[in-house]
């Protein structure tokens, strides 16, 4: 299983992969790693991909998909200002996500980059299996987490996410 990320770095989207240990579900907690004093977090939506595919077009894109979920990308935020884009991002327990929920016609505006278009950019560069993630950021800026905080989201008394830091 890969882990795919597209991340608003200096104005840009750029790609980047995550270590499969940087799941974090089941209401795990997430703890702060001692060697960053900046984690900070963006809201994100991960796709689960369906099939496999390489050089999909893009009016073939969502049949690559069949879920989504809503998770949070933390990244350290001292070692991304540095360009250390590996460990900023792709460290162990970095994308707390909730469970799946079907997908509707891209409910959501406010991506770094279409849906579709996650598909059509991380096919071109490899192959995409059935089980990989695609996490897409949202365009909203990040901020710093604190211990003991509590993040969640709640959509009509069903919870989508839920993780204490520590």
């Amino acid at each position: 299983m890969k882990i795919i990320t597209f991340n608003q770095i200096e104005g840009n989207v750029k790609m980047i992969l995550k270590c499969d240990s940087s799941l974090l579900v089941n209401r795990k907690p997430f703890f702060i790693p001692e060697w960053s004093n900046d984690i900070q977090l963006t809201p994100c939506v991960v796709l689960r991909v369906s099939r496999m595919g390489k050089y999909v077009g893009l009016r073939f894109a969502r049949r690559y998909y069949d879920a989504v979920a809503i998770g949070v990308n933390l990244f350290a935020a001292d070692y991304a200002k540095q360009n250390d884009w590996t460990r900023a991002f792709a460290f162990d327990g970095s994308l707390p996500m909730g469970g799946w929920i079907e997908v509707e016609e891209n409910p959501y505006s406010d991506l770094v980059i279409n849906m579709d278009a996650a598909i059509v950019e991380a096919s071109k560069i490899m192959t995409i299996r059935q089980g990989d993630l695609i996490v897409i950021n949202r365009n909203i800026l990040p901020r710093s987490v604190v211990k003991e905080e509590i993040i969640t989201l709640q959509q009509a008394d069903k919870e989508l996410l839920y993780c204490k830091i520590k």
